[in-house]
């Protein structure tokens, strides 16, 4: 996965409270490939596009000031609802790099570790904070320093997080828990090698 040191880019505010995997990408789309030409499409599907596939003009991703955000700040609870992968691969299909809100579904924060995405709790006023800025500011960017453990508003003032060392690790570093464990392949081979010695006799 691509690994997430510093990063700035433009910020989206949604305003969704509780805003689950299901709103993220509806469940119908979950049979489609990520590699598939158009999957970014399904980010938020049935709240960007009428039935007839055009744009709902007043849904803040169709404003063409926050197309390409690759920054989201959210509201209370994001990503909470069912445990679908899919819904951290349709925001790596956008370019988002990091959700900053109050609170996380847990099993979504968790992927999008795996995937890339830095996910970022902030006391929930200064998300409100954040968010009324990018709405009156619509393009304005937001700095995310994963060493540091800040993020940076558009008006300048920083606000740190915590984050556990372990999956800070793995995203500075660029690895999943795969490649986190394909990092200890000498010890593996090592510990393979001693144990055909001192048990081969187990084999015959």
């Amino acid at each position: 996965m691509e690994a997430f040191t510093i990063f700035k880019g433009a910020g989206v505010p949604i305003d969704i409270q509780n805003c689950d995997t299901d709103q993220i990408i509806p469940a119908r789309f979950l049979r489609r490939d990520p590699a598939d030409e158009g999957y970014d499409r399904y980010l938020f599907h049935d709240l960007r596009f009428a039935e007839d596939g055009s744009e709902i003009a007043d849904f803040i991703l169709n404003n063409p000031a926050y197309r390409g955000a690759s920054v989201i700040i959210a509201e209370i609870n994001w990503g909470c609802g069912s445990s679908r992968e899919n819904a951290v691969y349709v925001l790596v299909a956008n370019g988002i790099r990091s959700v900053v809100a109050p609170s996380f579904g847990d099993i979504h924060y968790n992927n999008c570790m795996k995937h890339g995405i830095l996910p970022v709790r902030l006391h929930r006023s200064d998300c409100d904070t954040l968010r009324q800025q990018l709405h009156d500011t619509p393009g304005a960017q937001i700095a995310l320093d994963l060493e540091a453990q800040t993020v940076t508003g558009p008006d300048g003032k920083s606000y740190d997080f915590e984050i556990d060392p372990f999956d800070k690790h793995g995203l500075l570093n660029g690895l999943d828990e795969i490649g986190m464990t394909l990092g200890h392949d000498a010890d593996i081979t090592d510990f393979e090698r001693r144990h055909r010695d001192d048990f081969g006799w187990l084999e015959q």
